[in-house]
Parts: C-alpha cells; structure tokens; sequence
C-alpha cells in the first residue's frame, strides 16, 4: 500500500461520512433531500478527516507520541515512509481542497441570497480546519490536553447532522440535535478506543488523554457511557418524532445495531493489551456506519 493511502487512514473515512448521511436521511425524511448538497458535505468532510489524519502523523512524531513505544499501527512520518515536509505539504495541499470543496458547498447550498449564512458557515468550515489541524499538530495542540474528545462529538456530531440538514432545508428543529448528539457520542467513542490502545505510549509521550486523565478502568466505563448516551438520544428522538396514527415500526430499525455496541463495549472492557484492542477501533467505526444506515433508513421508511 502506498505510504500516503496508508497515512490517509481509509479506515476512518466512514466515521467521517456518517453525520453527513444521518443529516442527508433526516432531510429526506422531511422531504427536502437534495443530492448535489449530501455529496459536496460528503467530499469536504472526508477531505477534512484526511487532512486531521495527515496532521496526527505529523504531531505525534513531533511531538512524541508516536515512537517504540506505541503500540498500534506504525505511522508514516514515525517510519520515515514520508518525510515531516512532505506531511506539512500534504496538509497544506489538503486543506486547501476541503476550503475550496467547502466554498462550493455553500455556494450551492445558499448561493449570493445567503450571504450572512455564508460568512457563518465558511467561519465554521476555517474553525473546522483549525480544529482538524491543531489536535496534535501546532505549538499547542489541544489533543495532549484532553480537549479531543469534546471537538470529535461537536465536529462528527453537532456540526456534521446539524450543518447537513439546514443546508438542505434552511430549518433546524431542536430535536434533530438529539441525532446529532447521539453520532458525537458515537465518533468520541471511537477516538476513546483509540486513546485506551495508546494509554501507556501517551503517557510516555506527556500526551494527556481522557483515558490517560482517567485511568483505565474508568476509561472503560466512560466508553460504556458514551455508547449508553448515543443509543439513549437515538431513542429519545424517534420516541418523540413518532406518530402512532401515521408513523410505521420502521423508525425503530436502528435497534438492530445495538449488539454491535453492546459487542464493542464488553469487548473494549475485557481487553487489556493494545494490539487486542486495535481491532476494536475497526469495528467501532463500522458499527457506527450501520447505525447510521438503520436509522437513516428507518426514519425515510417510517
């Protein structure tokens, strides 16, 4: 595999699509879907997971985590596949596709009418760049103090949804942020696998983790919470969209998902050694995925 495919990190891509699905589901749901709109969401976001994913190879070796410590898959820069100035031109080149692909978006989405709308969205979109490149890369970079987690369920969840549906249907009902909530806590769920596999390599690296703040015992049970939260706000939701007189069973189809988390979850809790639980951040981000499909599905359905 090619050592830039390899420092993409594909696995993660559809961890990065699933807000963006469960935002263009909700608008169909309402009638107002609209195609052109989901696939420039789409393009963008991916392009701003590649561009995190590009920046974490090259903070992390800059900064420490990853070395012979670390126990998950060796990362680009740290093997010397690619040099740190090829990874910032990487992340320059990549960044400027997903302004450029987020410009369109909007354009699209709102077009000259909407200028105010425009200008809060491009400032959401550099405030998402901002993000996706100062985790663990930057002078400061807020991942080593325990603030990932907290972007991850507002960028993967609230601004993901939310975002995709009102630019498709210029409204935002306050529930659809119940959804939007229930995916953040899905996506922090998968940065928290991540950051137990790493636990003991991030403590070398002074890299201060939720899990490295917590410990691990309660790191596990934190993700247990986390999973708890995001099924509990998806049940919220279709409890109270659903209409008895007009409403079919088919809004419940996500329930199918739940032994994929309930799998993770008891999984991520027995398992002490790192590469036992690197699996565990594969499936995580692929039971979401399925989530995202039933209840995207159910809610078209239903």
């Amino acid at each position: 595999m090619s050592p830039w495919i390899s420092a993409f990190r594909p696995r993660t891509l559809p961890l990065a699509l699933a807000s963006i699905l469960t935002g263009a589901f909700l608008a169909a749901a309402a009638g107002q879907f609209d195609g052109e709109v989901v696939g420039l969401a789409a393009l963008t976001t991916v392009l701003l997971q590649i561009l995190s994913n590009l920046a974490n190879d090259y903070g992390d070796s800059q900064n420490g985590a990853d070395s012979v410590h670390r126990q998950g898959p060796q990362r680009a820069v740290q093997s010397g596949a690619i040099t740190p100035a090829q990874m910032k031109r990487g992340m320059w080149i990549c960044g400027l596709l997903a302004l450029a692909s987020g410009v369109a978006l909007l354009w699209v989405a709102l077009g000259a009418a909407g200028l105010g709308l425009f200008l809060a969205f491009l400032a959401l979109g550099l405030a998402a760049i901002w993000a996706a490149v100062n985790y663990t890369a930057g002078s400061n970079p807020y991942g080593y103090t325990g603030f990932g987690d907290i972007s991850v369920f507002l960028f993967f969840g609230v601004v993901g949804v939310c975002g995709t549906y009102f630019l498709q249907t210029r409204t935002l009902p306050l529930q659809v942020l119940l959804p939007a909530a229930a995916l953040g806590c899905f996506a922090t769920a998968v940065l928290n696998v991540n950051n137990i596999r790493d636990i003991n390599s991030d403590v070398l690296a002074g890299k201060i983790t939720i899990p490295v703040r917590l410990g691990p015992l309660h790191a596990r049970r934190y993700h247990w919470l986390l999973l708890l939260l995001g099924l509990g706000c998806a049940t919220v939701y279709v409890a109270l969209t659903f209409n008895p007189g007009h409403s079919s069973p088919w809004k419940w189809l996500f329930l199918l998902s739940v032994p994929l988390f309930v799998f993770n979850a008891v999984q991520v809790w027995q398992r002490q050694e790192s590469m036992q639980i690197d699996p565990l951040l594969k499936q995580m981000a692929l039971s979401t995925l399925v989530f995202t499909l039933l209840f995207g599905v159910g809610q078209v359905l239903g």
